[in-house]
């Protein structure tokens, strides 16, 4: 963010502050004006003081309560919404956001602060929906298999057992993207830096993914995928490139990125990954580039949110179920503790995700 951003809405806010000094100050200014001019009046007219001066302190009642009415009307009605908000009804919001006043500058933060309670209830809803839909599918066949045991309809042969244990891993990685998601909200990891060679790491990354098909399908947060048809390549440049980052972080990200990639490629499609020094001394940027259907521009800035899981179907692969919606989102988060940058990039075919880590750890309270 830019230095400068932040000056004219301190010049703003100075100015807004101003408004309401100046009603008030108008206020006792009219009134004491008021006052002297029917002062003045009764002078010339030989009229009675008492007369003008219950008439000075009717017309002056009558400019407070006028003012007062505008000042403290918006406030009743904050009260109202704030006692719904913690009723847990988040769908009411105050009018008179744009009034040029602090009473504005606080509807809209009572707005903003209703946009935010309203979209972590919504991301609590969703939390449970999408876990318990997640965890009902293993467990139901988990349960199948075993019944089946138990009951000697099959035997316990080394093929169901290997049914059970896939079921398993499942619900282990569901629980594990679940820690994720824990250390993600309170903010609980810490980074465990260190410098790797880029090339035998990520053709680390890439050899455990293909494995991980070959044998059950592609296993990560984002789901489950027998996608075998998928090349996937790797380009490092120059190919002794070193990275100073969080090993086991850096690979959630790239795990998830490729998991994504993978999930979203056409039939005997090919999914590259670029390692490239980065704009930065020692800073390092890397790419995952699919052939897929791509993401819409107006979708790209939602694509890293939780429980996202895109408006674009995935490719009909064997044992893909949709996922999570939490895969993108956990790889930002890792970049985020990095320091660096996440975003989808223009393609010309496909979808090109790109990171970029600084090299140097930002400093962490």
């Amino acid at each position: 963010m830019s230095r400068r951003g932040p000056r004219p809405e301190r010049r703003g806010r100075r100015r807004i502050l101003i408004s309401i000094k100046t009603k008030l100050g108008t206020l006792v200014v009219g009134a004491v004006l008021l006052t002297s001019g029917l002062a003045l009046v009764a002078i010339r007219t030989s009229t009675e003081f008492r007369y003008i001066t219950i008439f000075a302190m009717i017309a002056t009642l009558l400019i407070t309560q006028f003012v007062a009415q505008s000042l403290t009307a918006p406030l009743d009605e904050m009260t109202t919404v704030a006692g719904s908000i913690s009723r847990g009804d988040f769908s009411r919001r105050v009018r008179g956001a744009d009034r040029r006043d602090e009473l504005g500058d606080l509807a809209s933060t009572i707005n903003r602060m209703a946009d935010d309670l309203e979209a972590v209830d919504r991301n609590r809803k969703e939390l449970v929906a999408n876990v318990s839909h997640e965890l009902r599918t293993p467990i139901a066949a988990l349960r199948a298999v075993l019944e089946n045991v138990v009951d000697g309809v099959s035997e316990a042969d080394p093929e169901t057992m290997r049914t059970a244990l896939k079921q398993s891993e499942r619900l282990g990685r569901l629980v594990e993207t679940l820690l994720d998601l824990s250390r993600l909200d309170n903010g609980v990891v810490t980074l465990k830096a260190r410098r790797f060679e880029v090339w035998p790491y990520l053709s680390g990354v890439l050899r455990e993914a293909n494995l991980a098909a070959s044998q059950r399908g592609l296993s990560s947060t984002s789901g489950l995928h027998n996608r075998t048809d998928v090349h996937l390549h790797l380009d490092v440049s120059p190919p002794e490139l070193t990275a100073h980052a969080d090993a086991e972080r850096l690979h959630q990200v790239m795990a998830n990125l490729i998991d994504n990639a993978v999930k979203h490629s056409p039939p005997h499609g090919r999914v590259t990954v670029r390692a490239r020094r980065g704009p930065w001394p020692d800073s390092l940027a890397l790419e995952v580039e699919d052939e897929g259907p791509g993401i819409p521009e107006a979708l790209r800035h939602t694509v890293f949110e939780r429980f996202n899981r895109g408006q674009v179907p995935a490719q009909p692969g064997p044992g893909s179920d949709g996922g999570t919606g939490l895969g993108l989102a956990i790889a930002r988060w890792a970049v985020d503790l990095h320091g660096g940058e996440i975003g989808v990039a223009e393609s010309s075919r496909g979808c090109r995700i790109q990171v970029t880590l600084p090299g140097s750890l930002p400093a962490r309270d």
